[in-house]
């Protein structure tokens, strides 16, 4: 068999990324505190990028006042990266941003070396100056590891004078106990390990039950407790003997804890023969005691958000605004840019003008992220206004495709601009993501958002009668009859995301 090469002409069409593009996309993805970091990336690896000092000594109370009572010229409103940001109300549709700027899905291919440097971008005017004493304080209280339960108990373990013999026992029991403060292994099992490490004098399993009870005196009140009920009777033992109702609580704990956490308080009432308002004295002396010990002191590290958008309310308007705080102002360093000969083709040279394309191409990416941010933001509050100014109860369903038709963009990038990225409003701090949800249709034929639902199901359930408690089918009709079509199995799901227990474990004697 004889084979014969020949050449073929095929026509096809194909969607490339060029880098500058790939590089936008992830800029455009990035959290707040992941976007600093790679601006101070790019800071130390390219020397063509510097940081903008040139309005530090600018009043920062006059450029404020400024940008919140000076109306927006077109050049401003056309240039995201100023900090005054269009406004509405509720009159008006909203700026047209499709004729203001291109959509940041289509970058330019190659930016000219010699752009004008008047076209340079600055992310974000520089925080103001605070005094080494306020960051010092800040970078202790952001950076201090975190004592565990673990580490607690050791202290007063090296406080508490033991014998050898009673400090292994110890630390077996510490090594038994959970992140909640409670026991998680029976005595005799501790007790059988530690007799077979022991050749001689053989442990008793009376040295180990002694040894556990000096322990439960330890702090957090109720720790190394083996259940609920034990926990709960070692914070009522460490009480005061004159604190009142003490002797009835111990009563209700030690034998009639079950129905307590069934709230069978008829039955409760019965046998332990205690009158209703004598109950709800007991019963309030018992709540105050803490279920979880360990939880007081085994607390994860608090996750600090830091908003890209600020949103606030002036002259009856609601303005969005980028937030100053979440990147340093860079710049194109002009004097290393003067360095570069258009005619050389020398390896400096090259070096040189490349690190200025990528330095250009850096910063127009910053750029083309704070448009489209600054864009779905204001979009979203322009939405959203209801939320804004009467509260969760009047969100409106969104989804994606609503915004990406508004700002012309795609889904996708709508999706990336909404992850991680947060909002600071008068009612709080929340991701953009939060203003999306479903709908569910109302009598008269309209939409009610999902959040709204929620909000709703939330305060009918706080206005609750505590004595007979708002079963889910109660709270679907009484949504039924506000003109909202929603079944009880949707108002189970929307409750439990709310982290709110039944009706039956709601019930309360007050």
């Amino acid at each position: 068999m004889v084979m014969k090469a020949s050449l073929q002409l095929k026509l096809g069409q194909s969607l490339t990324m060029t880098p500058q593009l790939q590089q936008a996309i992830r800029l455009l993805q990035l959290s707040t505190l992941d976007l600093q970091q790679e601006i101070q990336q790019a800071l130390e690896s390219n020397p063509m990028l510097e940081t903008s000092e040139d309005d530090d000594n600018q009043n920062p109370e006059s450029t404020e006042s400024e940008s919140d009572t000076a109306e927006p010229t077109s050049a401003e409103e056309s240039n995201p990266t100023s900090e005054s940001s269009p406004d509405w109300d509720e009159s008006e549709n909203g700026p047209d941003w499709s004729s203001e700027t291109d959509s940041p899905d289509t970058i330019p291919d190659d930016l000219p070396v010699d752009t004008a440097w008047d076209d340079i971008y600055q992310s974000a005017p520089a925080s103001s100056a605070r005094n080494d004493d306020e960051n010092d304080n800040d970078f202790e209280t952001r950076n201090s590891p975190t004592e565990t339960l673990h580490d607690h108990l050791e202290w007063q373990l090296n406080l508490t004078p033991l014998s050898e013999r009673d400090q292994a026992i110890a630390h077996a029991l510490m090594d038994a106990v959970d992140n909640h403060g409670y026991l998680t292994s029976p005595l005799e099992e501790i007790h059988s390990g530690m007799v077979e490490e022991s050749d001689e004098d053989p442990l008793e399993l009376d040295e180990v039950e002694a040894v556990l009870h000096r322990l439960q005196h330890f702090d957090p009140p109720g720790v190394f407790a083996r259940n609920l009920q034990e926990c709960l009777l070692i914070q009522l033992n460490q009480l005061p003997p004159d604190t009142p109702w003490l002797a009835q609580a111990r009563l209700v704990i030690t034998h009639y804890i079950n129905l307590l956490g069934n709230r069978d308080y008829a039955q409760l009432l019965r046998r332990s023969r205690l009158k209703e308002d004598q109950l709800r004295d007991v019963l309030a002396l018992i709540t105050g005691l803490n279920p979880r010990p360990g939880d007081t002191l085994d607390q994860a590290e608090p996750d600090y958000v830091i908003p890209d958008v600020i949103v606030r309310k002036h002259n009856e308007r609601w303005r969005v605004e980028l937030n100053p705080e979440i990147a340093p102002r860079i710049r194109v360093n002009a004097s290393y840019a003067s360095l570069i000969k258009r005619a050389d083709s020398s390896a400096d040279n090259t070096y040189l003008r490349d690190q200025l394309q990528e330095a250009k191409w850096f910063i127009k990416s910053l750029q083309s992220r704070n448009e489209t941010l600054l864009k779905v933001a204001t979009r979203i509050v322009e939405h959203q206004q209801g939320f804004l100014d009467h509260g969760e109860e009047h969100m409106k369903p969104l989804i994606l495709s609503d915004i990406a038709q508004a700002v012309e963009m795609h889904e996708s990038t709508i999706s990336r601009v909404t992850t991680q990225k947060y909002m600071h409003t008068p009612r709080g701090i929340f991701e953009l993501k939060y203003f999306f949800s479903s709908h569910v249709s109302t009598d008269e034929g309209g939409e009610c958002s999902s959040t709204a639902i929620r909000a709703m199901i939330k305060k009918l359930i706080a206005t609750e009668t505590p004595k007979k408690p708002l079963s889910d089918s109660k709270i679907a009709a009484m949504l039924g009859e506000q003109g909202i079509k929603v079944a009880r199995r949707t108002v189970a799901k929307y409750r439990e995301a709310m982290h709110i227990p039944p009706s039956n474990e709601r019930k309360r004697l007050v």
